[in-house]
């Protein structure tokens, strides 16, 4: 046997001796905390990146905000938003990366507490953070119905609900019965969407027999908002380009069915920033120069079916892109109630959440927490129906998810802080570390939630009506009434939180 050969073997031994290391550390770590390892971990580093990417698909993600964010800054806010975005969540996702460790926010919230505060503070991250992917879930479960439309008659809003409610409804029967049979699906998602991304950008370009100048693409503001400043224009339609890293914690609540959660979460965290960026910038790049009637698309049903009919002269071809898109909004969909329904199990694992007993059972043939997904989908089917009472108090709830997601953020943050990055709580022997990098990420983090607290909750327009008000601080306070009385029914008497005991590392 040759010198390299034994090499390679060598190599390959250590790897699979190094996982199996990580898997021992991370069931030890549970242990510690008073529990077991119910879930098998069969998500590879490649799987739980391509998860992470589904959820987010941040080109396709900027699809269904482009007419609204042509309206409230133009070009401009489209182009620089994006970049906004990439400093303001690349701060939050850094933070992440240094933190990731087998559950999420809320547990970190719970270790860097105060111990007199550790229950309430951790307890109500938590519940931020399973209404934002509550709202976020409902939010991509719209999406295959936002892509239809059929240009012979009027759509009728009983049209959506049933598409949404179907997409809502196969989703967690997969979930239920075939997702562990089927781990190789987030990679097909992956493939599919930056295979659709290269087809669609390259078509737009090839095809588009004219083109914008380069002056209207990157400085053109425009402002329909009717808001007498430009800069709150801005601010508020930030929300627009924010969608491009919706779910962006996706990976850290799938960590406990991950071989070497320790590795990949940081790894899925980071991907997910990075070719969000380089997908999603170059995508809006060509749809603004090869877009000839900005008008046409701001006032279209489907305002990107617009835009690929401008860009290819071809109703087939748009009509294929845009069922290319809803392809890729079942793939992301899949990815939310996963992960939404493994956080809202791992809330429940605390004894947190009113009927924790079934919530947090995980189902000996199925592997999977059925109950979890099940209640997910119940209020994701009850979101569904208040659409078809109101578009303005749906698209309320779904606007929500962003806000909650940015909170759920500033809860650890905040504290890491408090604690002043503290090694007891930042081990130096952390696998990632940003140090005084770490301080401008932590900081920046809690001021892009202050502004999308603030900003996030006006009005997308000036002059406000019952059917343009921005009613997320209503659904916010009724989220809050829900919040408090699960406290004071069930998680008061009941919920401890997770907190590190002595000598547990958080690798």
């Amino acid at each position: 046997m040759s010198t390299a050969s034994r090499d390679a073997k060598c190599d390959d031994k250590h790897e699979k001796d190094e996982t199996q290391a990580q898997r021992i550390i991370q069931t030890a770590n549970l242990e510690a905390l008073g529990l077991s390892q119910l879930t098998e971990r069969n998500l590879s580093t490649f799987k739980i990146i391509c998860g992470g990417w589904n959820i987010c698909n941040s080109w396709a993600g900027i699809v269904g905000t482009l007419a609204i964010g042509i309206a409230q800054g133009g070009t401009v806010l489209l182009l620089y938003g994006i970049v906004i975005a990439l400093v303001a969540i690349g701060c939050c996702t850094s933070t992440l990366v240094e933190l990731s460790s087998c559950r999420g926010q809320y547990h970190w919230t719970s270790t860097l507490s105060p111990r007199k505060a550790s229950r309430v503070l951790s307890y109500c991250c938590g519940a931020v953070n399973i209404f934002s992917w509550i709202s976020i879930s409902a939010g991509v479960t719209i999406l295959p119905a936002a892509s239809y439309d059929n240009p012979e008659y009027e759509s009728q809003r009983w049209h959506y609900f049933l598409i949404y409610q179907a997409a809502n409804i196969i989703i967690l029967l997969y979930n239920v019965f075939a997702v562990r049979r089927t781990s190789w699906i987030h990679d097909l998602g992956f493939v599919v969407s930056l295979t659709s991304f290269l087809a669609i950008l390259v078509t737009c370009l090839a095809l588009s027999p004219q083109r914008q100048t380069s002056e209207i693409v990157w400085t053109t503001f425009t402002n329909k908002s009717g808001w007498p400043s430009n800069g709150i224009a801005f601010l508020t339609g930030l929300i627009n380009l924010n969608y491009v890293y919706a779910g962006i914690d996706g990976a850290v609540h799938l960590a406990e069915e991950c071989s070497n959660p320790s590795t990949a979460v940081p790894y899925a965290l980071m991907s997910t920033l990075i070719i969000g960026f380089a997908t999603s910038f170059p995508f809006v790049i060509a749809m603004l120069y090869t877009m000839t009637d900005m008008d046409s698309v701001t006032s279209a049903s489907v305002p990107i079916y617009e835009i690929w009919i401008q860009a290819t002269r071809s109703g087939a071809v748009a009509t294929f892109f845009v069922c290319l898109l809803a392809i890729i909004a079942f793939f992301a969909l899949n990815g939310c109630q996963q992960t939404a329904s493994r956080l809202t199990w791992a809330f429940a694992r605390d004894d947190a959440l009113i009927m924790s007993k079934f919530l947090s059972r995980i189902h000996p043939s199925l592997q999977v927490p059925v109950y979890a997904l099940i209640a997910n989908a119940g209020i994701v089917f009850i979101i569904g129906c208040i659409y078809l009472a109101s578009s303005t108090a749906f698209n309320a709830l779904i606007g929500t998810g962003l806000i909650l997601q940015q909170v759920s953020f500033m809860f650890p943050v905040a504290l890491l802080l408090y604690r002043r990055r503290s090694s007891t709580y930042l081990p130096p022997s952390r696998r990632f570390r940003l140090g005084w990098l770490g301080w401008v990420s932590n900081v920046m983090t809690i001021a892009f939630g202050v502004i999308t607290l603030v900003f996030y909750c006006f009005p997308a327009e000036f002059s406000v009506s019952g059917g343009n008000m921005n009613y997320s601080v209503v659904v916010i306070g009724t989220m809050a009434v829900f919040t408090l009385i699960n406290w004071f029914m069930h998680a008061s008497q009941s919920y401890e939180g997770p907190r590190l005991p002595a000598g547990l590392t958080q690798s």
